[in-house]
């Protein structure tokens, strides 16, 4: 999300290689992208935000393939590593054992990653009042943070995720999130 020219740069990149093609002016064999990766690359890149898609579709899948295993063992999973995630951020405790400042931006966007993760497996999402993620106390702890730090990870919030404007999503969370 925060490096939006990646797909127009890829773009130039595989026109440039046809006007070579074209031109008959042979290219630097092991730099060259053959087509079907670079197609299946330009859809990668065509995504918000590709790794957390691609993170996504792949957790999805393991759930739907994966009946057996009850879908709470992935949800309770990612509810837990949000909790922690907020919970050491938001304790001046805990946060103070952090002695690199790179610890809390990991932190809050491992937070913000399992939401997302939580938000496409769960069916009614983490929006909702049955969630077992507290969405409050986690926009909170992104919204004490310096805003152009966080700016992406709460656009993250409001553009990634499936239930952010469910019916069951209330309005104090949408308002934080405007």
């Amino acid at each position: 999300m925060t490096n939006p020219a990646i797909q127009n740069d890829f773009s130039y990149y595989r026109r440039t290689l046809s006007r070579m093609r074209i031109n008959n002016v042979p290219a630097e064999g092991e730099n060259e992208v053959n087509n079907e990766l670079a197609n299946r690359m330009s859809l990668f890149y065509a995504e918000a935000t590709p790794m957390l898609k691609t993170l996504s579709d792949a957790t999805t899948k393991f759930v739907s393939e994966n009946k057996n295993l009850p879908i709470e063992n992935t949800t309770d999973c990612l509810s837990t590593m949000a909790s922690v995630c907020r919970v050491m951020l938001e304790t001046p405790e805990y946060r103070s054992r952090f002695t690199n400042e790179e610890t809390v931006s990991f932190c809050l966007r491992v937070m913000v990653g399992v939401i997302i993760l939580y938000d496409h497996v769960h069916p009614v999402g983490a929006f909702a009042k049955t969630s077992k993620i507290d969405m409050k106390g986690c926009i909170k702890v992104l919204k004490d943070q310096p805003p152009n730090s966080v700016e992406g990870l709460l656009n993250a919030l409001r553009y990634t995720t499936k239930h952010l404007n469910d019916e069951t999503t209330s309005k104090q969370i949408r308002s934080m999130l405007q």
